[in-house]
Order: C-alpha cells, then sequence, then structure tokens
C-alpha cells in the first residue's frame, strides 16, 4: 500500500512543465524564493511553526546529543533551535544553494558559524560515514525528497545505533472543521500571499499539493518501519496541520 503512496507522492513537481528531476526543480524553486522564505515561513504559519520546532527539539533532551545533523536544513532554523541541546556541533545540509547562502550569512550575523556548519548535500547520498550522528532532523524536508525510501534509509545509515531520528512535517487535518479550514487556506489563501511575496507562482501552489501527496500520519510511520526505523511514533500538532515523528537506530 504504500508504495503507491510514495509512487503518487513522488510525481508531485513544483514545475509540471519543467522537464527535470524533482530533485533539480526543488533546488531551483527555493533558490527562487530563498530571499523572502524566512518571512513567509513564520508570516504564513502565523508563526506556528516556530512553536513546532521547539517540541520537536525537545524529542532529543533524553539522549543528549552532541553531534546532530540537520537534513533539508533551509536558512537553518532548526539547526539553531537544536542549540538549545547544547551540542559540540550541528551541521545542515541542503540543495539550495541560495538557501545556504541566506543561512550562512545568518549564522555569521549571530556569530553561530562556530557551532553550525551549513554545507551543499543530497538527502539520497549524504556525504558522511556511517554511525556519524547521535540525532538527525528534519523539518518540512522529507516532503521534498526525490525518492523518500532512499533519503529516509540514508538519515538512518548515517545515525548511530541507539540515535534518534525527529521529523516534523506537514499534514491534514482530519475532522471538521479544521480540515474545511486548511484546505480553504491551503488552496486558496496561502499560494496567492506566496506568489505576491515571493514573485514564484509556482512555489505556493506546490506546497499544497506536495502535502496533500505525501503519505503522512500511519502512512508515514510505516515507512520508516519498514526501513528499520524503531520505537517510530507519530504525534499530531495544532489539530494535526503538521506531524511529528521519532524514531530509532
Amino acid at each position: 500500500m504504500f508504495k503507491s503512496l510514495v509512487n503518487f507522492f513522488m510525481t508531485v513537481v513544483p514545475y509540471k512543465k519543467d522537464t527535470s528531476a524533482k530533485k533539480d526543480q526543488v533546488a531551483k524553486m527555493f533558490d527562487n524564493i530563498s530571499g523572502n522564505y524566512d518571512f513567509l515561513n513564520h508570516f504564513l504559519s502565523l508563526g506556528i511553526d516556530i512553536i513546532w520546532r521547539r517540541k520537536a527539539i525537545k524529542q532529543l533532551v533524553e539522549i543528549t546529543p552532541k553531534q546532530i545533523l540537520d537534513v533539508a536544513t533551509g536558512t537553518g532554523d532548526f539547526a539553531i533551535e537544536a542549540l538549545k541541546l547544547n551540542p559540540d556541533k550541528v551541521v545542515g545540509v541542503d540543495i539550495s544553494e541560495g538557501m545556504l547562502e541566506v543561512g550562512r550569512t545568518k549564522m555569521k550575523d549571530r556569530k553561530l558559524d562556530d557551532k553550525i556548519e551549513l554545507l551543499y548535500g543530497d538527502s539520497e547520498n549524504l556525504p558522511f560515514e556511517e554511525n556519524k550522528f547521535d540525532a538527525v532532523i528534519v523539518a518540512f524536508g522529507v516532503r521534498n525528497f526525490e525518492n523518500l525510501e532512499n533519503g529516509l534509509a540514508e538519515i538512518l545509515r548515517v545515525v548511530r545505533p541507539g540515535g534518534k531520528v525527529v521529523v516534523l512535517e506537514f499534514s491534514k487535518p482530519r475532522k471538521f472543521p479544521f480540515k474545511q479550514l486548511y484546505n480553504f487556506y491551503f488552496k486558496f489563501v496561502l499560494p496567492k500571499i506566496g506568489r505576491w511575496v515571493s514573485k514564484d507562482s509556482s512555489a505556493y501552489t506546490y506546497l499544497p499539493e506536495s502535502v496533500q501527496a505525501f503519505p503522512d500520519g500511519e502512512g508515514f510511520v510505516k515507512i520508516l518501519n519498514h526501513l528499520g526505523y524503531k520505537n517510530t511514533s507519530c504525534k499530531p500538532l495544532t489539530f494535526g496541520i503538521s506531524s511529528l515523528y521519532t524514531g530509532t537506530k
């Protein structure tokens, strides 16, 4: 069942007339919106995304991770939040050089570049040895993987035995009236505001489409289990607008 869900999810791309791979299109999209990404992220979520990141990081307190990898780091907000765990190092990887450039400037301005290193990196071919990290975190990034299973398998490869993976991702509310309100906002309000601010006509249309296609909830947990993740769990946040997934190696 999850195979069909993953295959459907992989066909959703930002630029439908573009014949290039999803990975390349996603990198292009984030390059295009990188200058306005932080503003739009917080504005369009009404700042709730900040609360979600805090809750996600709290899932790692018990293992006191010293080496943390932030996959699909974007401009590094999740990596910055991870500093509350007092790690020795946080490494962020992303396929968008535009997002990384904004993130590196942010780290220098906040004098965090000694603790956080942002590198170009593909989630499906992470440039690290096995068992390197105590924890791996991903915020709103797995939805953009070209091959979801390959990316999740790579994450499991680089986390140490007993290490923990925390994934924060948008999901679909199931209950009235939040389902209806959410669908209206995501389909009609968010794309218009995103298009107006970012000047990219596809980026904030792709967002609701990719969320709709993503195998969230128990579907995603089944994929984690299939790949060998242990102690998996899914916790809906804010009426199911997003979900917090955890698993160990």
